[in-house]
C-alpha cells in the first residue's frame, strides 16, 4: 500500500530548523518558543534511553502556536501500531495539525537490546507498518483484522470511535543504508536523515533511493527529506569545532554507518574513532575526525561563519534542514544555535 500523500504538505520553505535533545522538558519548551520566535520552520524531539520523543511533543504543542512540531526521531518499535496512532492523534489535536510524525528504527542492536526484537529485516517491517498506522489512524472506519509478516493487529471497537483530525498526517520514517531509504520513498510522507549524511551522499545515494522507492509503489515523485545537520555555534570557534567533531565521533562509533564512511574514504577516521571508543578514550574520539570529514558533515564556528557555511554548504539540500545542537551543550548551546539564524 502507497503512502496516501506524495510528500509532506509542506516544508521549510528555506529556513532552518532546529532538533532539540534537552534534558528538561522546561529548557525544550524555552528553546522551541525561541525557535518559533526566530522564525524557525519546525523544533524536532529526539528520544534516546532517558527521553522520549512524544511527552517533549506535548509540552511543545501547548507552548507554542505556528511551528511545525516534528519527532525525529521516535522508536518505530518500540510502541505498538495501535499506541503509536493514538499519541499520533492526541499530538495532532494538542498541536492543532502542526504534527510530523517521524520513526527509526535504531541500530540493530537497540532493536535487539532494549525493545526485544529480533533485528531483522527492518526496512519491510518498517514498510508493513506505516500503512498499518494509517489504518489505525481510519480507525473510525471500521474494525481492522491485519495479520502480516510481522506485525497482527484485530481491533473491533466496542464505542464509537471518532475521526482524527487529520487521518493523513505526514509519517516519515529514517533510513542511512539505502534499503531504509527505499522504504522511506515507498510507503512515508518523507525521511528523516541521519546527522552523518553530507551533500555528497544526498546525491549519490539517498535522492536515487527515494526515487527507487517512490517508483516501486507508483508514486508520483519521492518524497522530501528532513535531514539532521550536526551545528555548533560558540563564540570560540575552536571549542564549537571541537563540540562538533565529539558528536561526528559519537555517530561515527556505529557500524551500520560505514557506507557513509566509505562514500568519502573516511574509514581511516572512523577506524580511529571505533579504536579510540573501545578505549574509552572520548579525547582521541574527537582528534580522529579529520577538518575534511568535520566539514563535510557539520556547521561549526562562531554565528557568522555557521550562517555562512549554512548558505554555502547546506542551503536547498534537504526540504526541512534540521540543525542539532550538541547535546551536551544544553539550552545555552540550543539558544546559540536558534539566534545564529535570528534576522
Amino acid at each position: 500500500m502507497p503512502a496516501t500523500n506524495d510528500g509532506a504538505k509542506a516544508t521549510g520553505d528555506g529556513r532552518p530548523s532546529v532538533v532539540l535533545s534537552l534534558n528538561a522538558l522546561s529548557e525544550t519548551v524555552e528553546a522551541g518558543r525561541l525557535a518559533q520566535a526566530v522564525g524557525f520552520a519546525s523544533v524536532w524531539t529526539t528520544e534516546f534511553t532517558d527521553r522520549s520523543a512524544t511527552v517533549p511533543l506535548a509540552a511543545l504543542a501547548v507552548a507554542t502556536e505556528e511551528i511545525t512540531l516534528g519527532s525525529a526521531i521516535a522508536y518505530a518499535f518500540g510502541r505498538t501500531p495501535l499506541v503509536l496512532a493514538a499519541e499520533a492523534r492526541d499530538l495532532d489535536v494538542l498541536s492543532e495539525g502542526r504534527l510530523i510524525l517521524g520513526l527509526g528504527t535504531g541500530t540493530r542492536r537497540m532493536q535487539q537490546d532494549w525493545h526485544g526484537l529480533d533485528g531483522e529485516h527492518p526496512a519491510a517491517r518498517v514498510e508493513e507498518l506505516v500503512p498499518l498506522l494509517r489504518r489505525a489512524l481510519r480507525l473510525h472506519e471500521g474494525p481492522i483484522d491485519h495479520r502480516g509478516r510481522f506485525y497482527r493487529l484485530v481491533v473491533n471497537p466496542t464505542a464509537p470511535v471518532g475521526p482524527p483530525l487529520r487521518a493523513d498526517l505526514p509519517i516519515y520514517t529514517a533510513g542511512v543504508n539505502a534499503r531504509m531509504v527505499e522504504a522511506a520513498g515507498a510507503v512515508a510522507d518523507g525521511l528523516v536523515g541521519h546527522p552523518l549524511f553530507t551533500a555528497d551522499y544526498v546525491r549519490d545515494v539517498v535522492r536515487p533511493a527515494l526515487a527507487r522507492g517512490a517508483e516501486r509503489t507508483e508514486r508520483q515523485r519521492p518524497p522530501p527529506i528532513a535531514g539532521y545537520v550536526t551545528c555548533a555555534v560558540d563564540e570560540d570557534a575552536d571549542r564549537a569545532r571541537r563540540n562538533a567533531r565529539a558528536v561526528i565521533a559519537f555517530n561515527s562509533t556505529v557500524k551500520t554507518y560505514q557506507a557513509i564512511h566509505r562514500h568519502h574514504g573516511f574509514e581511516p577516521e572512523a577506524e580511529a574513532i571505533r579504536d579510540a571508543w573501545r578505549s574509552r578514550d572520548w579525547e582521541a574520539m574527537a582528534d580522529a575526525v579529520s577538518d575534511r570529514m568535520l566539514d563535510a558533515i557539520a556547521l561549526a564556528g562562531t554565528a557568522a561563519e555557521v550562517r555562512a557555511q549554512y548558505e554555502e554548504r547546506r542551503r536547498g539540500l534537504y526540504e526541512w534542514t534540521l540543525l542539532w545542537p550538541p547535546a551536551f551543550t544544553g539550552l545555552e548551546g540550543a539558544a546559540a544555535v536558534i539566534e545564529a539564524f535570528k534576522d
